[in-house]
C-alpha cells in the first residue's frame, strides 16, 4: 500500500460499536483518572491529550488529571506507568518514543513496550515539519541543505524528543550535510534558540510546527510526506521540497499498566474513542493540526509491533546512536 494511503487510512477515526451511556455502570470510574504523560506541558501531546482528558471528565464525572513526568526520553515515565496500579485509574498517553524509539536506542530499559503494557487505542499519527525561522533568509529546504553543505558543522540543530531527533539524523544523511545537534527537554523549549540563531533549523511533529507556523513566528520548508498536508497546504512536500524520501511520522496513543482486566480495557478505548468522535474535541484538535486516529486494543498491539520493527530499521540503517 501506498505511503499516502496508508497515512490518511491512519487518520481515519476508527468507529467500533458505542454503548449508549445509560449502559455505563454507576461505578465508573472507581476514582480519580490519572494520565501519565511523558513530557513537560506545552508539548504536543500534552496539548492534545488535554483535551480529551477534559471530555472524558465530563463523560466521567470525575477528576482526570494529567501527570507530567518529562525528560530521560520518557523513561521514568514508562517505568512509572508499567509500575502503576492496574485497575483502571492510571492511562499512559505517550508516543512512538517510548514504545518504538527507545528500544533501538538503549541497549536495556526499565519496562518492556510490549509486555508492562496493555494497549488500549491509538489517539494521533503526525508527520513531521522542517522549520526556520519566519526571519531567516532560508526559504526552502533546497537553501537549507545548500547552506549546510556550504558551512558543515557549523550549524546547530535541536530537538526535546528522540522521535524528532531520529527525524532530524534522517533528514542530515539523506541530504549529505553535517550539522551539530543540541538537546532539550521538549520541543517547545527549542524554540527561542531557533528564534533567535542559535539554532539554524528544527525537523518537529506538525502538532508544534502548525502552531509556530500560523503564528508567523517560523516557517515550514516542507513536511515528511509523499503529498502535502491538507492541514499545512503551504508547506511543500518532501517530494516537493527534492528529498522524495525523507518519509517518517510520529503518533501517540493511551496504554494501560498490564494486568488492567480486560473488561476495563474495553470500557477505557470505548470512551476514549467516543471522547475523541465528539464535535467540539474535533474542533479543537482540528485547529491544533491534530486529527484522531483511533483504533481498537488489539489493532493498536499490533500496530505498536510493527513501529517497534519501523523505527528499528530506520534507527539501524542510519546508526543513530544516543550520544
Amino acid at each position: 500500500m501506498a505511503l499516502g494511503k496508508m497515512l490518511r487510512r491512519h487518520l481515519l477515526l476508527a468507529a467500533p460499536a458505542l454503548a449508549a451511556p445509560s449502559a455505563r455502570a454507576q461505578s465508573w470510574p472507581p476514582g480519580r483518572v490519572n494520565i501519565i504523560v511523558p513530557f513537560p506541558a506545552g508539548a504536543a501531546t500534552d496539548i492534545t491529550g488535554r483535551v480529551v482528558a477534559d471530555k472524558l471528565g465530563q463523560m466521567w464525572d470525575q477528576a482526570v488529571t494529567i501527570d507530567h513526568k518529562g525528560g530521560g526520553n520518557g523513561l521514568p515515565a514508562a517505568e512509572a506507568a508499567a509500575k502503576a496500579k492496574p485497575d483502571g485509574t492510571t492511562l499512559f498517553l505517550t508516543s512512538a518514543m517510548t514504545q518504538a524509539v527507545n528500544p533501538a536506542l538503549y541497549d536495556k530499559l526499565p519496562y518492556d513496550p510490549v509486555a508492562d503494557f496493555e494497549p488500549v487505542t491509538r489517539f494521533g499519527t503526525s508527520p513531521f515539519v522542517v522549520l526556520v525561522s519566519a526571519d531567516s533568509p532560508i526559504k526552502s529546504l533546497a537553501d537549507l541543505t545548500a547552506l549546510l553543505k556550504r558551512e558543515p558543522g557549523k550549524h546547530n540543530f535541536g530537538a526535546g524528543a528522540l522521535p524528532a531527533r531520529v527525524a532530524s539524523e534522517l533528514y542530515r544523511q539523506l541530504a549529505g550535510v553535517d550539522a551539530v545537534y543540541i538537546g532539550y527537554k521538549s520541543n517547545p523549549q527549542a524554540f527561542p534558540d531557533l528564534l533567535n540563531g542559535q539554532l539554524t533549523f528544527m525537523v518537529i511533529d506538525t502538532i508544534n510546527g502548525k502552531l509556530q507556523i500560523d503564528r508567523g513566528t517560523m516557517r515550514g520548508l516542507a513536511v515528511t510526506l509523499p503529498k502535502r498536508d491538507e492541514r499545512l497546504p503551504q508547506v511543500p512536500s518532501a517530494a516537493e521540497a527534492g528529498l522524495a524520501d525523507f518519509l517518517i511520522w510520529t503518533w501517540t496513543g493511551f496504554y494501560a499498566p498490564k494486568g488492567t482486566p480486560k473488561e476495563l480495557v474495553a470500557r477505557l478505548n470505548r470512551d476514549i474513542v467516543e471522547a475523541c468522535r465528539d464535535s467540539q474535541v474535533l474542533a479543537r484538535l482540528d485547529t491544533m493540526g491534530s486529527t484522531p486516529s483511533t483504533s481498537t486494543p488489539e489493532e493498536f498491539a499490533a500496530f505498536t509491533r510493527a513501529e517497534i520493527e519501523r523505527w528499528g530499521g530506520i534507527i539501524r540503517r542510519g546508526n543513530i546512536r544516543l550520544e
